[in-house]
C-alpha cells in the first residue's frame, strides 16, 4: 500500500530530473512513510527512503515506518546534509510549497555541490487518489458524523443557542469514537445563515428559522465534512423554494460525477441550475473541494479548475444559496468517484429535516 503510494513520486523524478525527493510536510511524510509523529523529514530515491526524526520519536518511527531506514538527529537540517553527502546527490527536488523563503535559504547554504530543485503544490496531488484503506478509514468517520448528527437534531429546538447545538454533537461524535472536531462547526440561524462560514454564537434559535449546520469528524487522521440545513417549525414558501433549488443542484450534481470529466464542469451542473432558477448571484463559493488527512485538499471543485475527476477522489458537494436579510441553505455530502460515478460517504438523508 505505502509502496504504492511512494510510485506516484516516479513522475516527478522524470519530469524534474532528480535523484531523490525530500518531503518536510508532516501530511505527506504520513503519506508516504506511515510515520504520525509531528516532526521529521523524509528523503526518497527512486528505490530507497530514509526517515529522519529526533529522539521523541525514534521508537514510534520504528514501529510505524516499514522497509525504511531511521535515522535520529539532534539538528535536522545538519543530518539530512550529512545524508546528501553520504548519498553523493546532486539534484533534489523539494516541497517549495511547504518550505519558507527563510529554510530554504538556510539549508542550500550548507549544501555544496547539490541542486535544489522546487516542486510546486503539485505534488500535494498525489494524495487526491485514495486507496482502499483511506477510503474506509473515510467512510468510518463519516459514518460517525452523520450518526452523530442523528442523535443530535432532536434537540433543535427554539431558545437553544448555536454554540450549545455545536457542543452537543461534538460530544457525541467523541462519544462514538472520533478524536475531535475536523473544524469549528458552522451553525447559522436566521439571518446569520447568509454567511457561509458563520461559526457558531451565542445567539438563541428561533421559531421559524432555518439553521445551516457544517460539521465534520477526524479519527486517526481523516476527516469528515457534511452540512445540512434544517427548519425549525414549518419553513416558508420562499424558504421551502430556495431548499427546492439547492437540493436540486446537489442532486444534478451528485448524479452528474463520473470518472474524466473536469471540476470545472462538475461544478457547472450545479451553478447552471442555480442561474437558472434565479438565484446565481447568491451562490459565490466552489462546488466542493477533496477530502482526506486534510479537511481541504485536492482536488478543487469550482469553476476555475480544470483538474480532472478519477476514480478513487473523495470531495464533497456543496451548493448553496446566501440572501443577505434572509438568510441562507447549504446541503453538503462527501462522496468517492467510482468508474461508473460517485458513492455517497456521508448518510444523513439530505430532504429538509423540520423540528
Amino acid at each position: 500500500m505505502l509502496k504504492d503510494r511512494r510510485a506516484k513520486l516516479e513522475r516527478f523524478f522524470t519530469s524534474h530530473k532528480i535523484e531523490a525527493i525530500l518531503i518536510s510536510s508532516m501530511l505527506n511524510i504520513r503519506y508516504l512513510s506511515g510515520f504520525t509523529g509531528s516532526e521529521g523529514v523524509l528523503l526518497l530515491t527512486r528505490d530507497r527512503f530514509w526517515l529522519l526524526c529526533d529522539s521523541r520519536y525514534t521508537n514510534q518511527a520504528l514501529a510505524e515506518v516499514q522497509a525504511g531506514e531511521i535515522r535520529q538527529f539532534s539538528e535536522k537540517q545538519d543530518s539530512v546534509r550529512e545524508l546528501i553527502e553520504e548519498l553523493k546527490l546532486q539534484r533534489i527536488g523539494f516541497e517549495s510549497a511547504h518550505t519558507t523563503v527563510a529554510a530554504f535559504m538556510e539549508f542550500s547554504g550548507k549544501l555544496t555541490g547539490c541542486e535544489l530543485v522546487p516542486i510546486n503544490a503539485n505534488l500535494d496531488q498525489i494524495r487526491s487518489c485514495k486507496d482502499q484503506d483511506e477510503i474506509g478509514r473515510l467512510g468510518d468517520v463519516a459514518r460517525l458524523a452523520s450518526e452523530a448528527f442523528q442523535a443530535t437534531v432532536g434537540l433543535i429546538r427554539p431558545g437553544l443557542s448555536e454554540v450549545d447545538l455545536a457542543r452537543e454533537l461534538e460530544f457525541e461524535m467523541r462519544r462514538r469514537g472520533a478524536d475531535g472536531r475536523a473544524f469549528d462547526f458552522i451553525v447559522a440561524s436566521g439571518e446569520r445563515g447568509a454567511m457561509p462560514h458563520a461559526r457558531a454564537t451565542d445567539k438563541l434559535i428561533r421559531s421559524g428559522e432555518l439553521v445551516t449546520i457544517d460539521f465534520g469528524a477526524v479519527k486517526d487522521g481523516y476527516y469528515s465534512d457534511e452540512t445540512l440545513t434544517v427548519a425549525v417549525g414549518k419553513p416558508g414558501d420562499r424558504a421551502r423554494e430556495i431548499y427546492d433549488i439547492v437540493k436540486g443542484a446537489h442532486d444534478r450534481a451528485v448524479s452528474s460525477v463520473k470518472p474524466g470529466m473536469t471540476c470545472r464542469d462538475l461544478d457547472a451542473v450545479a451553478r447552471d441550475y442555480i442561474q437558472e432558477c434565479g438565484y446565481g448571484e447568491y451562490f459565490g463559493h466552489g462546488l466542493g473541494h477533496g477530502v482526506g488527512l486534510e479537511i481541504h485538499e485536492k482536488p478543487t471543485v469550482s469553476p476555475r479548475s480544470d483538474m480532472t475527476i478519477d476514480e478513487g477522489m473523495v470531495f464533497t458537494i456543496e451548493p448553496g444559496i446566501y440572501i443577505p436579510g434572509f438568510g441562507g441553505i447549504r446541503i453538503e455530502d462527501t462522496v468517492v468517484v467510482l468508474a461508473d460515478g460517485c458513492r455517497l460517504l456521508t448518510q444523513v438523508p439530505k430532504e429538509l429535516i423540520m423540528v
